[in-house]
């Protein structure tokens, strides 16, 4: 039974309220999640966010309208198919998804069911009685009897991720009490403010993202130099150069300024430097041992006393 017009309305004036207040936005996907885990993830999100389900169709419908006034909202319309729905916040992206994503439930295979992950059959006894030979040999897992029970060789993978669960893998499966998936939210893209990105942008450590914004600074100010045309990054170097290009013209003619003048002394007669840095040297070189003696001496001294005063 579709929803009623008053219904549509009010889901209409939610969905913009939502949008006006929170400017981020995670699109997830909420396959095989039960009502109980989706209260559960609501509590959860109670006061950092507000979970907001309904059917695509209306979904697309309500954004169209708001489209005209705020274009950016376009942005979510080719992620709205599926089994989807909307969680708006205002918080921490990093934490949120952490929120949303942390809930999940163990959930047995299923025959038809599409595999998530990879699952094996580990190698071990299993317990079951000979008769029950068969649903291995279905599947070539490698077994013995031992002790009058059924026990596997070697570890095997039955269930490869991104396949479907055969009727003879679900049946082992249960049969040995492994419950190889788990359901939860799925978060497939996020909005924020005006753009939007795959959630494993998430992923990029804030130190990754300075030195790749370094890297590009290096960049554009090499390029820059390059092609003799300043920029913001390479007015530094370009000063920088130009000093050095008058150092050069000044100590290369009689043309003398003040930052020049030091250079010009010091290749007129280095070994007047040499001798004026000579003491300074020798008094760092002598004032290093008397430092470590005395820290000796301290370091011994609270050893003598453990700490504690003669009256303590």
């Amino acid at each position: 039974m579709g929803a009623t017009r008053a219904e549509k309305e009010n889901y209409f004036v939610k969905l913009k309220e939502l949008l006006a207040k929170y400017p981020s936005i995670f699109i997830v996907n909420v396959d095989n999640v039960g009502s109980n885990q989706m209260h559960q993830i609501r509590v959860a999100l109670r006061g950092k966010g507000v979970v907001l389900m309904g059917k695509n169709t209306m979904v697309r419908r309500a954004l169209r309208t708001f489209v005209s006034e705020n274009p950016q909202y376009e942005r979510l319309l080719p992620h709205v198919r599926g089994n989807v729905g909307f969680v708006f916040t205002d918080g921490d992206l990093k934490d949120i998804r952490e929120i949303i994503t942390s809930n999940k439930v163990a959930a047995p295979a299923r025959a038809g069911a599409l595999a998530t992950v990879d699952v094996s059959i580990p190698a071990g006894n299993t317990g079951m009685e000979p008769g029950k030979t068969s649903f291995f040999q279905a599947l070539g897992i490698p077994t013995k009897i031992a002790r009058g029970t059924i026990e596997i060789v070697a570890d095997v993978k039955v269930v490869h991720a991104g396949t479907r669960v055969g009727p003879s893998e679900a049946t082992l499966l249960n049969m040995l009490n492994i419950s190889p998936f788990t359901y939860g939210m799925v978060v497939v893209q996020i909005y924020d403010s005006g753009n939007s990105f795959s959630p494993e942008v998430l992923d990029v450590d804030e130190s990754e993202l300075v030195d790749r914004f370094l890297s590009g600074i290096k960049t554009i100010a090499a390029i820059s130099l390059a092609l003799n045309y300043p920029t913001i990054v390479s007015v530094v170097h370009s000063l920088v150069n130009s000093y050095k290009n008058l150092l050069a013209v000044s100590i290369a003619t009689e043309y003398t300024f003040e930052g020049s003048a030091k250079a010009k002394e010091y290749l007129a007669n280095p070994e007047a430097f040499a001798v004026a840095a000579a003491p300074a040297a020798a008094a760092e070189a002598a004032a290093a041992p008397a430092a470590e003696e005395k820290k000796e001496e301290e370091e011994e001294e609270e050893d003598d006393d453990m700490g504690f005063g003669l009256f303590d």
